[in-house]
């Protein structure tokens, strides 16, 4: 499992450097609905106003309240008058709260949705070996957390420039009165801006390093309680084993959060009362003020009320600033994922694949190694690959034969070499399209929680609603038995994760996913060892199956049982990633080598 990595608490500098990915942010916001953001941002510049004029309102009306007192004429409609506009404007402001509540809350919903579209399409425009390793899959988790979690950001951001807005409607009754309630203003909420920007940055850094740590807890928590574990948890008695583990590395997350919330709580406390003691001389002074005469008493309640208002959304802001830079920041994680390229793409001017393919495809000095490992998996392998031959891999557990596969779909790129179809380089063909004329199934295929008919559609998801040709593919892998069993047919969803959904068995579950290649008009099939769950004499009736209905197409097997295998046209011995024999079963046989040794070991096991 992922250890944590140290890294240092991150700077003002960074957080300023993080608010470049607020304008391609509200990019994003904009593209995913233009009337709202645009309505939006209207209320919020109408409701920006309202503070300032309910604040001069209430002026008017003590003021008027005063005068009335010693007034001989006890005229209250100018009273009455003012008394209505504010209680326009408060209800306004209400109305405007809640258009504004509403379009952040729609236009978040459709953001939130709009990104993880694109995270989806993007995760799968990748290459396959980027998958494979441990940092991009903390890249992914971030990027993944963001979708949900930044859309926040979209209503402290607008909220921010309607709170400067409103500010600058309020300083200039400030700075009309005395410019030095401004500087005590400053007093105020300085202090606690900093201290509130100093733990966000050791919170951002504390979210950071311990992302690995974050997604073994997931992993923990889905392994202590999933129906895909539940044998192997309470066979082998995993259950104390898992929750000291997630016990472990959660008390550790919580040790190193409680620090940090509670030096965030004690220094926070100490600099909000700074912004108290702050405030209160400001009023003070502007009692003084009041009572020598200087200012009315309607003054002293504008004045006061709106060094309060300011100070509270300053405050506001400057705290939300810390919270907008490190939401920055985290959004940082979100481009950083779209920011990661293939080595494998599409190339529109790209050559058409040919159909039929008349040669074939042939290996040339072709090798392979994983990113980041010295080993090679494929080493110097050559071989040709005939329009209608059926080849059997065969090799020892890591001979590198379901990698060979992969470099043949086109998922990995040779390190070394290079792989013609006709003669041309795969890396000239319309990738698309190649794809497209290749059926694979895996020995570890997925299990997906949909229907069968849609389990079955998956080898050509655009054919998800041709009934007849989901049959037919069906009836091709023996997958039509296991289906007219089930209660709903071809509607019924397999699995247990939802409701009234039906699990397979493992034999089951390989003929749906056979159907899956069958399904595909494709020129070349491979099937990567998907009938291991199989006893040795349904996978023979599987594969003779298989035969019949491949005639004049290309087939790659693999397979450990001999007896399938000596179906195939030729057979490709693969040892440590390298070619060890080929030729047909009888050639191998006679040859007297390592297939015919491995061949007669496990036919003695049927004896």
């Amino acid at each position: 499992m992922a250890r944590r990595r140290k890294k240092e608490n991150v700077s003002f500098k960074e957080q300023f450097v993080a608010l470049k990915n607020l304008p391609p942010f509200f990019k994003l916001i904009w593209e995913t609905n233009k009337g709202m953001a645009v309505g939006n941002a209207f209320l919020r510049l109408v409701k920006s106003a309202i503070p300032l004029a309910i604040l001069w309102v209430g002026k008017e009306i003590v003021d008027e309240v005063i005068r009335l007192i010693d007034a001989a004429d006890k005229d209250m409609n100018y009273m009455w008058l003012l008394v209505g506009i504010e209680l326009g404007l408060v209800v306004f402001s209400s109305l405007l709260n809640r258009g504004i509540a509403l379009l952040d809350s729609l236009l978040g919903d459709l953001f939130s949705n709009a990104t993880s579209v694109k995270l989806i399409q993007h995760a799968a425009s990748l290459d396959l070996y980027q998958f494979e390793d441990a940092n991009f899959y903390d890249k992914l988790e971030r990027a993944r957390r963001q979708t949900n979690s930044r859309t926040a950001l979209m209503s402290q951001v607008l909220t921010q420039l309607q709170d400067t807005i409103t500010i600058g409607f309020l300083a200039v009754g400030l700075i009309a009165f005395n410019p030095w309630l401004l500087v005590l203003l400053l007093v105020a909420v300085i202090p606690s801006f900093l201290g509130e920007s100093h733990f966000n940055q050791r919170s951002y850094s504390l979210t950071q390093n311990w992302t690995p740590q974050r997604r073994e807890l997931d992993y923990l928590r889905y392994i202590g309680a999933s129906d895909m574990t539940a044998k192997e948890v309470k066979i082998f008695g995993l259950e104390n084993f898992l929750a000291d583990r997630f016990k472990q590395i959660s008390d550790d997350y919580y040790v190193a959060n409680k620090n940090i919330a509670v030096k965030r709580a004690s220094w926070g406390g100490l600099l909000s009362t700074v912004g108290t003691l702050a405030y209160y001389g400001a009023f003070v002074f502007i009692i003084l003020q009041t009572v020598g005469g200087i200012i009315t008493v309607g003054t002293l309640t504008f004045l006061s009320g709106s060094f309060q208002r300011m100070q509270n959304m300053l405050q506001v802001i400057m705290n939300r600033f810390s919270k907008i830079a490190e939401g920055a920041l985290y959004l940082q994680d979100l481009f950083d994922f779209f920011a990661i390229r293939p080595t494998i793409i599409y190339d529109p001017k790209s050559v058409s694949v040919p159909r039929p393919i008349q040669k074939g495809f042939t290996f040339e000095n072709v090798s392979f190694k994983y990113p980041n490992s010295e080993k090679y998996a494929i080493r110097n392998l050559s071989f040709h690959l005939k329009p209608g031959e059926k080849l059997a891999l065969v090799g020892e557990n890591g001979a590198g034969k379901t990698t060979l596969v992969k470099l043949l779909a086109r998922l990995y790129e040779p390190t070394e070499g290079r792989i013609l179809l006709d003669g041309v380089d795969v890396k000239e063909y319309n990738l698309q399209q190649l794809r497209k004329e290749i059926g694979i199934i895996f020995q570890d295929f997925v299990r997906f929680q949909m229907k069968a008919a849609e389990n079955i559609a998956i080898g050509n998801i655009v054919n998800v609603k041709e009934l007849p040709a989901i049959r037919e593919a069906a009836q091709k892998s023996l997958a039509d038995t296991v289906v007219e069993e089930l209660p709903e047919k071809y509607q019924q969803v397999l699995g247990k994760r939802f409701a009234n959904g039906v699990d397979l068995s493992g034999g089951q579950w390989q003929k749906v996913a056979l159907a899956r290649a069958y399904m595909r008009d494709a020129q070349l099939l491979i099937l990567d060892e998907p009938t291991a769950a199989l006893d040795a004499r349904a996978e023979h009736e599987v594969f003779l199956r298989f035969s019949e209905l491949i005639t004049g197409k290309m087939a790659v097997l693999i397979s450990h049982r001999f007896s399938t295998v000596r179906m195939a046209d030729r057979i490709l011995f693969l040892e440590n990633g390298q070619l060890k024999e080929l030729g047909s079963h009888e050639e191998l046989i006679a040859q007297n080598g390592k297939y015919a040794e491995l061949f007669h070991l496990q036919a003695k096991g049927y004896v």
